[in-house]
């Protein structure tokens, strides 16, 4: 009897273990953005001199995942819990660029949050106008 009483108590111990340090990801499609996002203007639509610069910043730090044009296949994506919607899709395109804004350099879960690897805020809508770019 000890010889299966033993092999079950640490198996529920695993899996009790293992409900308390799994990753909490939200795998809901909606985002949550603040009302101060939403109505977020961006200064530098339209700046053709930020191209480079944000094209530069998107292989940087969001190809991996997103891919080269931004259809979530990055050779990351696979390994993702949350699926990412496509940059062309009419949906992501519709928000304002303040929601990107916040989706993209802010985040949240596996989306990382980029205030410290994109410090400048020219920088950061140079790559908002990049993704715009990918529809």
């Amino acid at each position: 009897m000890n010889f299966l009483v033993y092999p079950l108590v640490f198996l529920f111990a695993g899996i009790l273990l293992a409900a308390f340090v799994s990753p909490s990801v939200n795998m809901s499609k909606e985002w949550d953005i603040p009302a101060k996002y939403k109505e977020m203007k961006n200064p530098h639509v339209g700046d053709k001199s930020l191209e480079r610069v944000g094209k530069m910043l998107y292989a940087k730090h969001c190809k991996s995942c997103h891919g080269n044009i931004g259809l979530g296949d990055g050779p990351k994506a696979a390994s993702m819990e949350t699926k990412m919607i496509p940059f062309n899709d009419a949906g992501f395109q519709g928000q304002s660029d303040g929601a990107i804004y916040y989706q993209s350099i802010i985040g949240r879960d596996e989306m990382p949050n980029f205030e410290k690897k994109i410090p400048d805020e020219e920088d950061r809508w140079a790559l908002i106008n990049f993704i715009r770019t990918l529809k």
